[in-house]
């Protein structure tokens, strides 16, 4: 999240790296794929094979995966962000983007081989039944997933399923065990974890990718924050994208009517422009957008929509840099391939897509920015004159690879050390700061997030209590690491408990205190304040 997160470089980044690549590929489009362009001849020789295959072959052969894997190779050695999608995988593909699914409504943390309840979800089907913060989930209809090496998909495969159905849930709370039967709805997935009032008229909001309801959810968030909020940071770090019209609806808010917020153009595709389409209510409104290196896709065309319009500022680090537009075109069997269709373009006629090819190690690139310095010194990234583009106000911008933010801020390795990349990387602040909310539960609930935050801390013996908890998994700080990481320690350790208790409310009501890229948006707000 925060740049001192970001220097725990590649084990932690990995996974979100992938997320990246996929919700990127999400850009929703209505553009017709032209029929015209398949060869008859190509088409043909390709279905001869698969029936010469399965007429002749010596064995008997499973024509349908090879034929899968064929179309999947074909489409990856286009380009990065073209994907086949076998129809098992596809609702799974398409889950975190369509905004809802099926099933009980909790929100659930595997800790010590036990799943944990951290939140039922307002108003959900659990909640209604009494399940509760806290509560221990040991066995779903006849399996038993207590003490057991079970993992969170194996959860959520028992616990989804068809809405109006039923399942047996067993619980442990207190040490008693309870029995729950759980009728199964919908449960929305939201874009929008949090919005706080971070300080008077100033609001927060975090996006974390662009589903279909991310712009309700925003308005929503506006309405939370109240109408004299005229001041806003919107937090894209690590917002892999989504669909096009999501990121559009938002930039419209902020920018004039007639105002270019993005066009897309493709060998196939005619250029096709979005504008803003109406006086947005946020126009007067002074914005800053937070971004780093696992920003993408959508969340590259509203920071590149408002920086080129001179509207706003982006702060934090380049962007990951993907300028292709992906279109979903569905298979009689239920499979899909998303097929890249055309390139998007920021208003100065930007294309931010960064390099890639045969030549080209594309998911290297974030190891390649490391050890180049990019995370450490802006004056590390390089931009040819060739892709040098002017906004009406007269600011440099650049193409060719993601977007380069106004104000820079690097990683603080300061704090950095290898005992915090372990602990956090095998979630041992996680599990420490679940036991402890969950013991001190009742006395935490009497407070709110301010209030924790501004009169509670980890205390000495707290603190050695999460050494010795730490040690007992094998990781031990030498005095050099204890001595640069106990300040992020402490606060992971106090964010991690807030998050138990009130959700991503409490943890970002701790985390944003410490979070570089944040205090850098509150510095520029102070800033602009005094020019006025």
């Amino acid at each position: 999240m925060n740049s001192k997160f970001q220097i725990l470089y590649p084990l932690l980044l990995a996974g979100a790296l992938a997320i990246g690549l996929f919700l990127g590929m999400g850009i929703g489009g209505d553009s017709p794929i032209n029929p015209t362009i398949f060869s008859d001849n190509d088409a043909d020789k390709f279905a001869k094979v698969v029936r010469f295959v399965e007429s002749e072959y010596v064995d008997s052969v499973n024509t349908s995966s090879h034929v899968e894997t064929a179309i999947h190779d074909f489409l990856q050695n286009l380009d990065p962000h073209s994907y086949y999608i076998s129809a098992s995988e596809r609702a799974e593909f398409s889950e975190p983007l369509e905004g809802n699914f099926d099933g009980i409504g909790v929100e659930f943390r595997i800790v010590h081989d036990t799943v944990m309840v951290i939140n039922p979800i307002v108003g959900g089907p659990s909640e209604t039944v009494g399940i509760m913060a806290g509560d221990r989930i040991i066995q779903v209809e006849d399996s038993v997933i207590a003490g057991v090496e079970v993992t969170t998909r194996t959860v959520m495969e028992l616990l989804r399923g068809e809405r109006g159905t039923k399942v047996d849930v067993k619980v442990l709370r207190k040490g008693e065990a309870l029995d729950f039967t759980i009728t199964r709805g919908e449960i929305p997935i939201v874009s929008i974890p949090v919005a706080l009032e971070v300080a008077p008229n100033t609001g927060y909001i975090r996006i974390s990718r662009f589903a279909q309801t991310t712009y309700e959810e925003f308005k929503e968030a506006m309405n939370t924050l109240g109408p004299g909020t005229d001041r806003l940071i919107i937090d894209l770090r690590g917002n892999g994208g989504g669909y096009l019209n999501q990121a559009i609806s938002l930039a419209d808010e902020f920018l004039g009517t007639g105002k270019l917020i993005v066009y897309t153009q493709g060998r196939n595709q005619d250029k096709r422009t979005y504008e803003a389409t109406r006086k947005g209510k946020l126009e007067d409104v002074e914005v800053i957008v937070l971004i780093n290196e696992g920003s993408a896709s959508a969340s590259e065309i509203l920071a590149g929509a408002l920086q080129d319009n001179d509207r706003g500022t982006i702060i934090g680090r380049r962007s990951f840099g993907k300028g292709l537009v992906q279109n979903e075109i569905a298979f009689d069997d239920n499979s899909a391939m998303r097929l890249t269709i055309a390139r998007y373009y920021t208003p100065t006629g930007r294309s931010i897509q960064k390099p890639y090819g045969s030549d080209v190690d594309y998911e290297h690139d974030y190891v390649d920015r490391l050890e180049r310095g990019e995370h450490l010194n802006a004056d590390s990234i390089s931009f040819p004159d060739s892709l040098k583009f002017i906004t009406p106000g007269g600011k440099t911008v650049y193409g060719g690879g993601g977007i380069m933010p106004d104000i820079f801020v690097p990683v603080d390795t300061a704090e950095s050390s290898e005992f915090l990349t372990d602990v956090l990387y095998h979630g041992i602040i996680t599990q420490f700061a679940f036991d402890q909310a969950d013991a001190q539960r009742e006395m935490l609930a009497q407070m709110d997030p301010l209030s924790f935050n501004d009169d509670w801390s980890v205390s000495e013996a707290l603190f050695q209590d999460f050494l010795e908890f730490a040690e007992e998994d094998g990781f031990s700080p030498t005095l050099g690491e204890l001595s640069r990481s106990r300040s992020e320690l402490e606060t992971r350790i106090k964010a991690g408990i807030a998050r138990v208790i009130w959700g991503e409310e409490g943890y970002f009501t701790v985390f944003l205190e410490s979070d570089d890229d944040f205090q850098a948006a509150m510095k520029h707000f102070s800033a602009l304040a005094a020019l006025h």
